[in-house]
């Protein structure tokens, strides 16, 4: 049974509340979303995308149809684009307005705007029919869904079968005398400079909170699998801060 409750940072709220924050949270800080994941990261985040297109090794040629979810500024798909091809083809989906606005402006300037298609919509209920994709990737999005249940069962219905589902995501850091480092980093160092660089602070205490409420990997390696999912696996990096999940469509 799907709880009707989620978690906004540290407080417990309505799923559509939820929702409503997080869309202005992204709408703050759509123009500067590559800064908010350097300083959320230290800049590894770049390292850990490209690790994330390794893993989905799409081919140079051939077709390929691929979901992009609460990819926005294009991050993800611009780099798989550049692995996959010319006949590629990927649909970016996202709930923010202002995010897709970012993307479709870098799409135009770096010439990948013939293969790419914007979608304004909800991870929890994909605007796609059954079986339309050949892999699904989700990087830093996530944890900001109300029910990541509802957005699980989503990706595995608009799979084809043999597809893949990845996920990318700030997990729980597993080496003892890090995770303290991290956690004193965290909350002290990355909403102040928040504040210093954009002028607020707000949006990055609340994703950093985000990150803290967000199930670990063995919790969440689970629910992949429990959405239907095979060979439920993950990778972690930088000793846990950031981790890939994976799961094949059977």
């Amino acid at each position: 049974m799907t709880d009707n409750t989620s978690s906004y940072g540290f407080q417990t709220v309505d799923p559509q509340e939820k929702q409503g924050k997080v869309n202005h949270v992204f709408a703050r800080v759509a123009r500067d979303y590559d800064l908010m994941n350097d300083l959320m990261s230290g800049g590894m985040h770049r390292l850990w995308k490209n690790q994330l297109i390794t893993k989905l090794a799409p081919r140079p040629t051939g077709p390929l149809t691929h979901l992009d979810v609460a990819g926005g500024t294009g991050d993800i798909t611009f780099r798989l684009l550049d692995k996959a091809g010319p006949e590629a083809k990927a649909t970016i989906l996202d709930i923010s307005h202002d995010m897709l606005e970012v993307g479709k402006q870098r799409a135009m300037e770096n010439s990948y705007a013939s293969q790419i298609k914007f979608v304004e919509g909800n991870a929890e209920k994909l605007p796609f029919e059954d079986n339309q994709f050949d892999s699904y990737t989700i990087a830093f999005g996530i944890r900001n869904v109300p029910r990541i249940d509802l957005a699980l069962s989503e990706a595995y219905r608009v799979l084809k079968p043999g597809g893949r589902i990845l996920c990318l995501e700030f997990s729980q850091v597993t080496v003892p005398v890090l995770d303290v480092l991290y956690d004193k980093f965290s909350f002290n160092v990355i909403p102040k400079m928040g504040e210093m660089v954009m002028g607020d602070g707000e949006p990055y205490q609340y994703l950093v909170e985000s990150i803290r409420k967000f199930p670990d990997q063995e919790t969440f390696k689970a629910m992949i699998a429990k959405a239907g999912f095979s060979r439920s696996s993950y990778t972690n990096f930088t000793g846990g801060i950031a981790a890939i999940h994976s799961g094949w469509r059977t």
